[in-house]
């Protein structure tokens, strides 16, 4: 049972603590709330290649948090089949758990998960929290992984938007990752006592890791030689992995097109992504090979690379799905003070730019757009201190646990958590 005078709450995550993304937008929520009094058992599947390297790591941090860490394996093949085992695992070990522990809340991040969450609101009468992070289904069909023209893809999607109604209508708290996601949802008359309550919590950042005054000017020096760079090269970056949703082809346009105007600029991947495909399609585009540099950065070296960067850019397809999505990366990078360059369709992207005066937004995908906001860039002097005031407005670690336990006591108002 739960600590005397904590509430238990059950995390459920299909995504894995030892990847990127429950580093950077899972373990620094709960280890903030868990700071607040919230006692956590935290369920996840790890993909074990990833598992066998950083578990130990990760195990330690979590249990210096006091979270109490319940890792499964990720089944990656067949489609479809692994995923309806993988769910099978997860409510068997979910409904165990909470025999042992009796929890007053699940709290699911995604869909996957919120099959098991809204079970549990049934079967045992725990609090469930949708943390939805996106439309899940649209996006399986945006991204090209659902061909709807195939019969069964046309049936699961069907299905999946059915869960989402029965998600949303039965949730205790909903959390949307942007406000254009939370308008949307509330335009839809099929989801019962409308308006529900959403509370929007953007992609936050951990503003001390990305801080510019831990950068070590010695350690810039160095990293400038390491690359070849003097100083005066303009020094566009991208930060992340190139998948789905990211345009390579047009932001590697929109860097030729500032070549012609900055002929010594280079262009910074700091990824884990391979960089043959980056090059093939460079080299297509007449991109000569020593105009890149490309380097795969552990997080707590990600800040130190950045601050090389006088711009950073994200083209990411304006899709409907994409109205739900909040970038990692924006308030990385804003936490930087380093402007950015993005194009406008993608959830809150755009309205914190101009909000926050952070950078350029572009409306189209033309030669045009791309030289108008280059021109922009090679004589806009950048403001210091703006930019990082706006990522602790929007993007704040601290502004976004304060969101979640407003949610959590709203859930359970009863009951307040009691810290140690």
């Amino acid at each position: 049972m739960a600590t005397k005078g904590k509430i238990n709450v059950l995390y459920i995550s299909y995504d894995g603590m030892t990847d990127p993304l429950g580093q950077s937008q899972v373990i620094p929520y709960l280890e903030g709330l868990s700071k607040a009094g919230y006692q956590f058992t935290l369920l996840s599947f790890e993909k074990p290649e990833r598992y066998e390297t950083l578990s130990h790591e990760i195990a330690a941090q979590l249990k210096s948090s006091g979270i109490e860490w319940v890792p499964l394996s990720y089944t990656k093949r067949p489609p479809i089949l692994s995923t309806l085992w993988d769910l099978y695992k997860m409510k068997r070990k979910a409904f165990a758990l909470h025999r042992k522990k009796g929890f007053g809340i699940v709290h699911c991040r995604s869909y996957i998960s919120s099959f098991v969450g809204l079970a549990l609101k049934r079967n045992q009468g725990l609090k469930f929290i949708f943390d939805m992070r996106g439309f899940y289904a649209d996006e399986r069909v945006d991204g090209k992984i659902w061909n709807l023209s195939n019969p069964l893809f046309k049936f699961i999607f069907g299905y999946f938007k059915k869960k989402e109604q029965q998600f949303l209508s039965g949730a205790d708290g909903v959390i949307s990752l942007t406000h254009k996601g939370k308008d949307i949802i509330h335009s839809w008359k099929e989801i019962e006592n409308q308006p529900i309550p959403i509370e929007v919590i953007p992609c936050c950042a951990d503003l001390e890791l990305f801080s510019p005054a831990r950068i070590n000017s010695n350690k810039q020096q160095e990293l400038q030689r390491k690359f070849g760079l003097t100083g005066k090269e303009f020094v566009l970056s991208y930060l992340g992995s190139i998948g789905t949703w990211y345009m390579l082809d047009e932001m590697l346009d929109f860097f030729n097109c500032l070549l012609k105007k900055s002929p010594a600029a280079k262009f910074l991947f700091i990824t884990n992504d391979s960089t043959a495909p980056i090059l093939k399609k460079a080299a297509a585009k007449g991109i000569e090979e020593t105009a890149f540099i490309f380097y795969s950065a552990k997080r707590q070296e990600v800040a130190a690379y950045l601050a090389l960067s006088n711009y950073a850019i994200f083209f990411i397809q304006p899709l409907f799905s994409k109205a739900g999505s909040s970038p990692t990366k924006q308030g990385e990078i804003m936490g930087m003070q380093i402007p950015i360059v993005c194009n406008s369709g993608v959830g809150d992207v755009d309205m914190i730019v101009e909000d926050t005066n952070s950078g350029i937004v572009i409306e189209d995908f033309t030669a045009q757009s791309y030289n108008s906001a280059i021109d922009e860039m090679l004589s806009q002097k950048r403001e210091i201190g703006g930019i990082r005031e706006g990522a602790f407005k929007y993007y704040s670690l601290k502004n976004g646990i304060e969101k979640y336990i407003s949610v959590y006591q709203k859930v359970l108002p009863t009951t307040s958590p009691v810290s140690e």
